[in-house]
């Protein structure tokens, strides 16, 4: 069976603990993929990255309300109501 890596840079667990630092300037803000065994096991991201993850994930929450909320019944209200 083959693995999707989603990273362009690459390395074992190995070299994460021989060189742990050496891999993350290498990156420059990039995903590492971490493998074992050939099979990627973890991404090693920046904190810029995580956040802006999690943003992204915030995000797709928030639109999930949104579309819920749109899809509740209207209700009419007269201005001279208010």
């Amino acid at each position: 069976m083959s693995n999707i890596v989603l990273s362009d840079i690459v390395a074992s667990v190995s070299e994460l603990k021989k060189h742990p630092m050496r891999l993350i300037n290498q990156a420059q803000g990039n995903a590492i993929a971490i493998l074992n065994r050939n099979k990627p096991v973890f991404y090693c991201v920046s904190p810029n990255m995580f956040e802006y993850l999690m943003d992204k994930i915030e995000d797709s929450e928030l639109a999930k309300i949104i579309a819920e909320r749109n899809s509740d019944e209207e209700i009419e209200v007269d201005i001279n109501d208010l």
